[in-house]
């Protein structure tokens, strides 16, 4: 009964059956570079609204260059996209689902941090 069950959830789950090793391998890589608090943190500002990268490193607290490299990395990576406007380049999240992601993540780890019963904890295993 049991690998009935398994190859039920797996079925049920989005409609979609076991991903293939090359989406896993993706995820994983996109899941590596939000790994980063400094890069999360971006994809936070960025999940509010498009900036420039001079506002990004004044809300994120970061350098010039260093926001730069990670807007680069994260735009390599597919998930952000930029523009110029005149002398600006804008960075945005072109996709609603990445931008669901960020928002669900952050918020339920910050309502968890709010309640006394359930403080943010790292998971075993994870860096910082």
């Amino acid at each position: 009964m049991r690998a009935g069950r398994e190859r039920t959830v797996t079925e049920n789950v989005g409609g979609f059956g076991d991903p293939s090793a090359e989406v896993l391998a993706v995820a994983a890589a996109a899941f590596g570079l939000l790994a980063s608090s400094a890069r999360l943190h971006l994809m936070w500002a960025l999940s509010q609204g498009e900036s420039d990268v001079t506002h990004l490193a004044d809300r994120v607290g970061g350098a010039l260059p260093a926001v730069s490299q990670h807007l680069a990395k994260l735009k390599l990576a597919g998930l952000v996209r930029s523009r110029r406007e005149g002398r600006r380049q804008v960075y945005f999240i072109d996709d609603p689902d990445v931008v669901t992601l960020v928002r669900v993540m952050i918020g339920q780890l910050t309502v968890r941090s709010q309640q006394a019963s359930a403080p943010v904890r790292l998971l075993h295993g994870t860096g910082g």
